[in-house]
């Protein structure tokens, strides 16, 4: 029997002691809802590093992230703030815990380099494309901003498709820690500029299909992060490119990779 180490003030959720993840600023347990008799994501965020009005609107974006309802985005189910033990302030919330793993895990458990199946790319574009623009389209816009294979997960048995860490994605808009969460091979060129809309998670998604067809991580020939901003600031796209042969994935992926935001079409229109 897993042993409880914490719960939330309703006692609905209580948190074992087995950590599933760490970040800089996000810790992730395995708990469980005696609501409704599941094992679900505790997932604790420091914001005590934060300025007052950041916090502030830390906290305001988790609740919107609360009321977010999509079959193909991992439901966030509470979630409140606390101190723990050691003073620091904590914005806790509660997930839906996806035990099948990432995407990026099972796109190489087929072992070799071989592509994936042109109809299991099309079933997963399908479901991530739908929780994209179910995001955009929302009054206002929710961003992801750190779309990735790591932040996308699946039911290995279903073949379901879930968009995750929504919940970093507020933190990286907040100024204090922009520098520190953004992923160089996935991130848009105006992302540098910090002048940017959902365009964004479209050139990331572009990157993602690249990812999944050739099992590549973006820019691979890269030795550092300096080297993949040069690259993505001045326009030249990553080598993996070049062993797509596939034409019509080929175009989508170049489509979604355009340099001008405007250029690149939207979740709905792909």
């Amino acid at each position: 029997m897993p042993v409880v180490v914490d719960s939330d003030p309703s006692n609905r959720y209580v948190r074992y002691a087995q950590r599933l993840g760490k970040g800089a600023y996000k810790s992730v347990y395995r708990a469980f809802d005696h609501e409704d008799g599941v094992e679900v994501a505790w997932n604790q965020l420091r914001v005590d590093h934060l300025s007052d009005s950041d916090a502030s609107k830390l906290r305001a974006e988790v609740a919107i992230l609360a009321s977010l309802s999509h079959p193909n985005i991992i439901r966030l189910k509470h979630a409140w703030n606390a101190h723990n033990s050691a003073g620091h302030e904590l914005v806790y919330f509660i997930t839906e815990l996806m035990t099948s793993g990432t995407l990026k895990r099972y796109i190489r458990q087929g072992g070799g380099t071989s592509s994936l199946r042109p109809r299991v790319l099309r079933l997963i574009c399908r479901q991530v494309l739908s929780s994209l623009a179910y995001l955009h389209a929302l009054n206002p816009p929710i961003l992801h901003r750190d779309l990735k294979c790591e932040n996308i997960f699946v039911n290995g048995n279903t073949g379901e498709v879930k968009l995750g860490d929504l919940g970093l994605a507020t933190v990286k808009s907040l100024r204090h820690v922009t520098s520190v969460i953004g992923t160089p091979e996935f991130m848009a060129p105006e992302l540098y500029d910090e002048q940017y809309d959902e365009k964004i998670d479209i050139y990331a998604f572009g990157m993602c299909v690249l990812e999944m067809v050739t099992k590549q991580y973006p820019y691979a020939e890269c030795a550092n992060q300096a080297q993949i901003y040069r690259k993505v600031t001045t326009q030249i796209k990553p080598e993996a490119l070049e062993s797509v042969h596939d034409p019509i994935v080929k175009d989508l992926i170049n489509r979604c990779l355009a340099s001008n935001p405007e250029e690149r079409p939207s979740a709905q229109e792909l």
